[in-house]
């Protein structure tokens, strides 16, 4: 064999395993921006679940608590919600007929939300706070027939989406807010050592004219947040 010819040979195998190793290079750089992608999409939506989060007023110690146990009162920032994987439509009447009293923190049924919790005021003022839902994200428009029933001891509200034809309320709710602060009320006057019991439930209603099949593989992602305001002479 020539000289010449063993050159080419080696300049081949050397080429070859320059390929080679460029071609490792993209599928470790691939993989890795795969994981990456796959973390930020775990930690985005398999935090998805719904979440209630304490925003205190400047001073993190000041009054206000959430816990979800009455008897333990164990104060949290932030309260989380068995994650429900799959949901179907329903109507409110499919709900327990309990479902205010039935049970502390996370008591999910078949394609429904359900989370009891506590506020409480700690502080020797008295205070305001606002309890706020905020939608994160919404996929195929799942929104359009989504609705949110609020229970403050034991005062029920049932919240949903205008009617996007008619802009009219659905049937015995209160209109969202806006797209993305569905709900924001207040609660006034909230004296100190008192006790607020509030149970949240989330469901499709099959009822609402706009629950059609366009609906069908659309998610959503939501939060609330209890909100504190305290009361100074300014305010009253």
């Amino acid at each position: 064999m020539s000289k010449r010819r063993i050159r080419k040979s080696a300049n081949q195998i050397s080429e070859r395993n320059s390929k080679i190793r460029w071609i490792r290079r993209m599928l470790v750089i691939m993989v890795i921006f795969l994981l990456i992608i796959y973390f930020i999409l775990k930690i985005v939506y398999d935090a998805g679940r719904f979440t209630i989060i304490l925003d205190k007023a400047g001073d993190p110690m000041s009054g206000i608590i959430i816990y979800d146990k009455l008897e333990e009162k164990k104060a949290q920032q932030k309260l989380e919600a068995d994650t429900v994987e799959f949901f179907t439509n329903i109507a409110e009447s499919w709900l327990p007929e309990n479902i205010d009293s039935e049970a502390e923190g996370s008591h999910n049924g078949t394609n429904y939300i359900a989370y009891t919790f506590y506020v409480e005021n700690r502080s020797d003022n008295t205070m305001n706070y606002w309890y706020q839902v905020v939608l994160d994200d919404v996929i195929k428009k799942v929104d359009e027939a989504l609705r949110v029933t609020i229970f403050l001891n034991g005062e029920k509200k049932v919240y949903g989406k205008v009617n996007s034809t008619t802009k009219e309320p659905e049937g015995n709710t209160i209109p969202f807010k806006d797209a993305k602060e569905i709900i924001v009320e207040p609660r006034e006057n909230f004296n100190s050592g008192e006790i607020d019991k509030i149970t949240v439930v989330i469901w499709i209603d099959g009822n609402d004219p706009e629950c059609l099949d366009d609906l069908i593989g659309g998610e959503i992602k939501m939060h609330m947040s209890i909100l504190e305001e305290q009361i100074t002479q300014e305010n009253i």
